[in-house]
């Protein structure tokens, strides 16, 4: 008990003191998931809104097959990356592999079908509450994307959110794809499984204190924006 003291005490003076090491895995952890999550953001919520107002045979296959994507193990997702960016496979000349645009690219693949998901809920539910309103204003479904995309901003903030979670807090993809090389790919989850691992506990204790605020933080905001779009739906009944 003495010893896990002294870990935790020495784990929160190098958070308090703005350790170098520390804080530079931090800021790579943010930099990698921040960008992952802007870039499945952008594949992610036209998809999730296009699919949720077309109407084509396949669509309910499309939908369930979206849903499952949300549930793909993270190193299934790191090999494939891996397969796909080796020197072997067919983006291998790009020479990405043991890179943060690899890690980047494995998180996209894992986070875009959970916010594509949670838009497609989004939108489809807008899209019952005014079809006939913004049809009878000739506007086509495709067409009233932007319009539906602007409407559900705050529960579309609780998604991508939900995507951030994911991402900072990956280890199997990334750890395979990134290679968890020191002051190039190690971020604050592969660091954590790491350090563990020799026994440096002051350190993996310090980055998993980060990471538990950080997704408290994620967690309180969701809770806040989910009052807040509450509020509103009961201003505008």
């Amino acid at each position: 008990m003495q010893d896990f003291a002294q870990e935790f005490t020495t784990a929160m003076t190098l958070i308090l003191t703005g350790d170098s090491e520390l804080w530079a895995i931090v800021l790579l952890s943010l930099q990698v998931s921040v960008m992952a999550v802007l870039i499945a953001a952008v594949i992610g919520m036209p998809l999730g809104a296009a699919l949720a107002v077309a109407r084509f045979p396949a669509r309910r296959l499309v939908i369930v097959l979206l849903n499952a994507l949300m549930g793909l193990p993270p190193v299934v997702v790191g090999l494939l990356v891996y397969l796909v960016l080796s020197r072997s496979g067919p983006l291998g000349v790009l020479q990405l592999l043991y890179t943060p645009t690899a890690m980047i690219v494995a998180q996209v693949v894992l986070v875009m079908p959970i916010i594509a998901a949670l838009t497609r809920q989004t939108v489809e539910t807008l899209d019952a509450e005014y079809a006939e309103q913004l049809r009878s204003l000739g506007v086509s479904r495709l067409a009233s994307v932007p319009t539906l995309l602007w409407d559900g901003r705050i529960a579309l903030a609780t998604a991508l959110l939900a995507g951030f979670g994911r991402a900072i807090a990956e280890v199997g993809a990334v750890i395979i794809v990134g290679g968890n090389i020191n002051h190039v790919t190690r971020v604050m989850t592969t660091t954590i499984a790491l350090e563990t691992s020799k026994g440096n506990l002051a350190l993996a204790l310090a980055l998993g204190v980060i990471l538990i605020g950080m997704a408290i933080s994620v967690t309180g905001l969701v809770s806040l924006l989910s009052l807040r779009q509450e509020g509103e739906a009961m201003r505008h009944a």
